[in-house]
Order: C-alpha cells, then structure tokens, then sequence
C-alpha cells in the first residue's frame, strides 16, 4: 500500500500541475486531466489544513490567565 501524501507533496505536485496547465501546450484532454488532479490535492490540503488545525492547542482564559487546553475534535 502506498503511504498517505503529506501536505508538502501535495503542494509540490500542485504547483507543477498549476505550472504546466498556465504553460498552455498541453492537449485539452491532458489538460483537464490534470485540472481533476489538482482539484484532488487542493481536497488533500484543505484536509491536512483542517487536521492540523485540530491538533493545535486552544487558549481559554480562566481567572485573568490564560491557560492551554487541548483542541477536541468531534471524532476523539
């Protein structure tokens, strides 16, 4: 089984896609191809953004202070 893309790889790839679909030369098959690809890794990324920002630690204030409390996403 191949491992999960990380959000890096992904953007890598889109970037390529992006660049290859502004150069133009590809046919429009081709072109749409990579248009779906890329649709696909901007999912990827929005899902690793959002995994991420679940993970981040959320800052409650309590008494005047702040104090760190772990971000609980609805699947935990």
């Amino acid at each position: 089984m191949d491992k999960p893309m990380t959000f890096e790889e992904a953007m890598a790839e889109l970037e390529k896609i992006v660049s290859a679909l502004d150069n133009g030369e590809m046919p429009l098959d081709k072109s749409l191809e990579a248009f779906e690809k890329g649709i696909g890794l901007v999912r990827l990324c929005e899902e690793k953004l959002t995994e991420a920002e679940q993970k981040v630690t959320a800052l409650t204030m309590k008494e005047g202070e702040l104090h760190e409390q772990p971000f609980s996403s609805p699947e935990q």
